[in-house]
């Protein structure tokens, strides 16, 4: 028996559900034979989870699936392969359109969807401009508003939307009256390197002319939404887009009232007056990311992740140059390419690098703040030996 044709799958999510809601329907009206699933995460209160397929008629079926170690999104992981692979080998699909539950990240959603051997064409995050600053600067539990995935979910509204905004290559911008020019320049600041595409009432053909066709019997021009949609989409190379050490972060920028400092050194931290600094580093922008180089630990490089008035410092292990080189074969190349780029002739790939973004950002006052947590010459002039017998003021923090 010949194996069953594959089928496109598209994950569209975002916490700002009437712009997702409005790129779902743009694509059911654009792509012919395409189909929605949806899980809806906040019936898991009952213990379980409603299951929707839908086309641009209506709902097609409906079903449930039960919580996994009480924790909804672990059902949506059970449930969500097994009804795209039923989608896929009953045939008549041309396009499913996963659409995620309000604070379901499309990361995970799409490794699971990928190794359960599917094929992911495309991920897309739906964003409505003039929501993105106050979104930004919620650090509410997502819990107080109804919105966690699990007991156990302790996110907030502002890192899990900074996530699902930054790990997809293209964003479905929604009409928004409200928004103005800096919500338009904070979205493009944010993320310099996704498409945008507008999500309208009436979205154009895609004029490129490159031939791609809707895979329908009766072919027509991609709208923009669908083109982005079928495009194709790397798990892996997303994955490492994502990571401290090789993070295709944000350059520098200044236009519209908002503005993105890019802050780089080679001289580590003084970790008792980095800690000291935290807070105010923390509210300085409406996002900040990045790597740093704590001088009692120079082996380990740490991770940057503010929003919202929350930071989350992580250890995501060694330095490349902290390896023996027998151990350098074992690091995927796009580490071993980020590390070269930056490579030190003394101290190797450690550095700072932390990027800053917000609309009224005090730039000069920042890079004062910042210099002055680094080691003073004298104590660089010590010696890393010296260093070590810092002050390990981050122990408590790192839970070490």
């Amino acid at each position: 028996m010949a194996a069953p044709p594959g089928l496109p799958v598209v994950i569209v999510g975002g916490l700002h559900a009437d712009a997702r809601r409005a790129a779902v329907a743009r694509l059911l009206a654009d792509v012919p034979g395409s189909v929605v699933l949806h899980h809806d995460l906040a019936t898991a209160a009952a213990g379980t989870v409603v299951r929707t397929i839908r086309d641009a008629t209506g709902i097609l079926d409906a079903g449930e699936a039960p919580l996994v170690n009480d924790c909804a999104c672990c059902a949506l992981r059970e449930d969500l392969v097994p009804e795209l692979e039923r989608l896929r080998d009953t045939g008549g699909t041309r396009l499913a359109v996963v659409e995620l539950w309000d604070s379901v990240e499309p990361k995970a959603m799409a490794e699971v969807v990928t190794a359960g051997g599917l094929t992911v064409t495309g991920v897309i995050t739906a964003v409505d401009p003039a929501l993105v600053l106050p979104y930004l600067g919620n650090g509410d539990d997502l819990a107080d508003g109804g919105l966690a995935a699990a007991a156990t979910d302790q996110r907030t509204v502002a890192d899990t939307f900074a996530r699902q905004l930054e790990y997809a290559p293209v964003l479905a911008v929604a009409e928004s009256p409200e928004a103005d020019e800096e919500d338009r320049e904070l979205l493009a600041q944010l993320h310099p390197t996704a498409r945008q595409v507008l999500v309208g009432q009436d979205a154009p053909a895609d004029p490129a002319g490159d031939g791609l066709m809707v895979p329908t019997p009766r072919l027509r021009p991609l709208s923009p939404l669908a083109r982005a949609a079928l495009a194709g989409f790397d798990v892996e190379a997303a994955a490492a887009a994502q990571h401290p050490a090789c993070a295709l972060l944000p350059a520098e920028a200044d236009a519209h009232g908002v503005s993105t400092l890019v802050w780089s050194r080679r001289r580590p931290f003084h970790p008792e007056r980095l800690y000291a600094a935290l807070e105010d580093l923390t509210c300085a922008a409406a996002r900040s990311r990045g790597r740093f180089w704590l001088a009692d630990k120079p082996d380990t490089l740490f991770h940057w992740d503010a929003a919202g008035g929350a930071l989350c410092v992580e250890s995501t292990g060694p330095w490349l140059a902290s390896l023996p080189d027998a151990a350098w074969d074992m690091v995927p190349p796009v580490r071993r390419a980020a590390a070269a780029l930056d490579w030190h002739p003394e101290h190797g790939d450690r550095c700072q690098h932390l990027v800053f973004t917000s609309p009224g950002l005090d730039r000069d006052g920042l890079e004062r703040l910042l210099e002055s947590c680094l080691l003073t010459d004298a104590e660089y002039a010590a010696g890393p030996d010296a260093w070590q017998r810092l002050p390990h003021a981050f122990d408590t923090l790192l839970e070490v």
